[in-house]
């Protein structure tokens, strides 16, 4: 007969140590044992699809028994015998007991041929050294273990309860109270402790143990009449119960614990794939913004009056004042949440975001490069072909009023030309009509200067690419055809005239005789004459209308000169403002430059400092709209140059802009240092001292280089006080690692090197739950099953070590 009679020197034996035989034949005490380590040896063979009706019968051959320490072992034993001999089955519980003492259990006189034999008494020893070893021996409760750890535990979770004191595993749970209260701690929506009563115990008892079953997958290992019925329970039964309990509440905690950890890893990497869509579509929206209104500024198509050009002013007013202002907000709001997107990532051990094609960081500022240099470009181009379409009205009625003179002044002079008069004159008539012709003359080569100021306005007009030339060219035309006429007939006339008073000279000296004879006749001659030559008051007739044009001239240089003391005032109150605002944007930079190196006080004091600060900068906006509201007048009056200031609407606008940028970039600093500083546990004093270097810098050659490496890896040779705090903490952070999750999935898998989908949901909320089925590849090891998902890859890829 083999025995095992060495001492037992266990910590976990201890309380067992006196076993003693006697007590073991207490009816009571066997009936309870015998039904709880029943219950308990079945509660895990049948996850081997088996189980045992009769304690000492069922174990006789050692089949039973070997698979029972294989499954609550994990282990594999050595191969049993499979004849039904007794010399098969002494060694199948041979083996078994082996088994047994090579986990450090050092077994009390029991023997194999007593367990074939069918000796209860040795049965029930040995299944309790197993329940020992494999259920309580390795519990641990605040730096106890075993029995003392089980009661430890049992006392922690039932503290809060009334009536309930769990000092021992006999009498302390004879009320059954200690039962409900341990479910109710943990479970409480399974019993409504509070109608429980101490005074009935089978309720109490049969109500925990009803629960177990059904809900907690405990089986029922005592029946409440035992217990209650029994001065002192049985101290191994209960404690082997109790046992139940803890392993399935253990287990819960696992699977709660490592729940959680997958819950927190998962819903860090769902904020942070929230935050990259964010970017891309912000990026997305903003390049497209860009794309479209880049055209819009390059358009240099030009417009024929200046109604409409000013509109187009107006319209890129609009632009400065109302659609860009937000899209410079997005561009730094998107700059900022890159960052604080980058540092979340760097804190939970992820790599750093790469957006997509196109849309990186510098992608954007060379795109928005862009976009203000069309800008600059198209402001320069209105303010021009505003100037230029004013010179062109102004050229252009200059042209209609000298045409229009001109035309009126050669009105009727080609009839006048034209006309035969000389051929019925006498000779003082002919030499009237000439004096006439050579004040005519003198009048037409006068009017030269105006025909060619006429020519020179409308080719001044063409070389300024007027939109109504050709009616210019055509008037133009006109008038020089007509004065080229004019010259004609005026020299045909003078021959013709000339002519006839040759022809009356000689007629005359014929009658130059008759004449001095003829007085009377004479005389009513040079009357005649004289009337003739008093048709020269057509000259005065001219002069009543020039008389007439100095008082308008007069008032048009009045109306210019109040046009100008306006323009004059435009000027000085717009340059007051700016000459005020200006500085002040100046001022703002450099304090924040400043604070942004000498910021005192916790993170927080800082962060409200620098947001009260942001306040002040915000309220300052309605100056800027004023200037605004002045610098729209200034462009309406036409007023293209102002000697009272050195600041133009667009140094303020870029300013400010620049300005509300700045203090968004510091703020969101100052954010990203307190998640750092929150992720790696980094004290005031600690981020004082960081502080303290990183303003002072040093930078030898050597070791300057290696830090700069670290701390500066994509060479832009800038280094942010955040990638500093990052180098000086880089240890000292607690986050979660990709063996972390793996291990946390592997408990919620049950062990498995696979989850399945009804584990998943089971185990995590719904839509982390679907989060993790939806990027899971198919498990394809060799124990997969259908529907198996590969966590461990998913763990790795979390943390960007593949692709998801």
């Amino acid at each position: 007969m083999d025995h095992y009679d060495s001492q037992q020197t266990n910590d976990y034996m201890q309380p067992e140590e006196d076993w003693d035989r006697d007590l073991l034949l207490d009816p009571a005490w066997e009936k309870q044992q015998r039904k709880t380590f029943t219950a308990w040896c079945n509660s895990h063979l049948r996850k081997a699809g088996t189980q045992i009706e009769n304690i000492e019968e069922d174990f006789r051959d050692g089949l039973k028994l070997m698979l029972l320490l294989e499954v609550i072992s994990g282990e594999r034993l050595a191969k049993p015998e499979r004849g039904k001999m007794r010399v098969h089955k002494i060694s199948n519980v041979n083996k078994a007991l082996d088994f047994i003492a090579s986990k450090g259990v050092k077994l009390v006189s029991i023997g194999a041929e007593e367990i074939v034999d069918g000796n209860v008494k040795m049965t029930l020893g040995m299944i309790w050294t197993i329940i020992l070893r494999f259920a309580i021996q390795d519990i641990s409760v605040e730096e106890t273990s075993a029995k003392e750890g089980l009661l430890l535990w049992c006392q922690r979770k039932t503290a809060p309860y009334k009536n309930v004191n769990i000092q021992n595993f006999h009498i302390s749970w004879k009320d059954g109270l200690g039962f409900c209260a341990l479910i109710h701690r943990h479970r409480p929506e399974l019993i409504d402790y509070g109608k429980l009563r101490k005074d009935d115990p089978l309720t109490n008892l049969n109500t925990a143990f009803d629960v177990a079953e059904k809900y907690l997958d405990i089986p029922k290992m005592l029946d409440a009449e035992d217990i209650v019925g029994t001065a002192r329970p049985d101290e191994k039964a209960i404690m082997t119960y109790v046992s139940s309990f803890y392993h399935a509440f253990s287990g819960a905690q696992k699977a709660e614990t490592a729940a959680n950890r997958i819950c927190k890893v998962l819903a860090v990497n769902q904020e942070n794939e929230q935050l990259m869509e964010d970017y891309e579509k912000l990026a997305s929206d903003l390049l497209e913004w860009i794309r479209r209104t880049i055209p819009w500024l390059e358009n240099r198509a030009p417009e024929n009056t200046m109604h409409a050009m000013q509109q187009k002013l107006e319209d890129f007013r609009d632009y400065r004042r109302l659609h860009k202002p937000p899209k410079v907000q997005e561009k730094c709001q998107l700059e900022i949440n890159f960052n604080t997107l980058q540092t979340k990532l760097r804190l939970s051990n992820r790599p750093a975001f790469m957006p997509s094609e196109g849309r990186m960081v510098s992608d954007i500022n060379n795109a928005w490069g862009c976009l203000e240099q069309a800008e600059k470009g198209y402001e320069e181009w209105l303010l021009n072909e505003i100037r230029r379409l004013e010179r062109l009205d102004h050229l252009a009625e200059k042209f209609r009023q000298k045409a229009s003179i001109h035309e009126a002044w050669t009105d009727g002079k080609e009839a006048m030309l034209r006309q035969k008069d000389y051929e019925t004159a006498t000779l003082s008539e002919i030499k009237a009509l000439l004096k006439k012709h050579e004040a005519f003359e003198s009048d037409l080569a006068a009017h030269q200067d105006r025909v060619e100021q006429i020519a020179a306005i409308a080719q001044e007009l063409n070389e300024l690419d007027y939109y109504d030339s050709p009616s210019v060219n055509a008037r133009c035309q006109k008038i020089c055809d007509q004065w080229d006429n004019l010259g004609a007939l005026t020299q045909k006339r003078r021959e013709a005239l000339e002519r006839t008073e040759k022809l009356l000279e000689t007629i005359d000296q014929l009658y130059l005789e008759y004449a001095k004879r003829a007085a009377p006749f004479n005389n009513w001659m040079e009357g005649a004459m004289e009337d003739l030559q008093d048709t020269f008051i057509v000259h005065t007739i001219e002069e009543i209308q020039v008389r007439q044009l100095v008082p308008r001239r007069d008032q048009a240089l009045m109306e210019e000169h109040a046009r100008q003391q306006h323009n004059e005032r435009l000027r000085k109150q717009f340059a007051a403002q700016a000459n005020v605002i200006g500085p002040w944007i100046q001022t703002k930079m450099e304090e924040i430059g400043r604070i942004s190196i000498e910021m005192h006080g916790t993170l927080e004091d800082q962060l409200s400092h620098l947001r009260q600060y942001e306040k002040s900068i915000v309220n300052y906006k309605p100056k800027i709209d004023q200037l605004e509201g002045d610098h729209q007048l200034i462009q309406e009056a036409l007023i293209f140059d102002n000697k009272h200031t050195n600041y133009t609407m667009e140094h303020i606008r870029v300013g400010w802009e620049q300005l509300l940028t700045t203090i968004a970039r510091t703020i969101n600093e100052v954010e990203n240092q307190i998640l750092t500083r929150d992720a790696k546990g980094i004290s005031q004093e600690q981020m004082n001292e960081f502080r303290a270097s990183f303003n002072h810098f040093d930078r030898g050659e050597a070791e300057f280089a290696r830090i700069m490496s670290i701390v500066d890896p994509n060479r832009l040779g800038v280094v942010t006080f955040q990638a500093f705090i990052d180098f000086m903490s880089r240890e000292t952070a607690d986050t979660d690692t990709a063996d972390q999750v793996m291990a946390s999935f592997k408990i919620l898998a049950g062990d498995k090197n696979y989850i399945t989908v009804d584990e998943l949901r089971r185990e995590l909320p719904p839509d982390q739950a679907e989060y993790c089925i939806a990027r899971m590849a198919p498990y394809t090891g060799p124990d997969a099953v259908p529907g198996a998902l590969d966590y461990m890859s998913f763990s790795t890829a979390l943390y960007g070590e593949s692709d998801l």
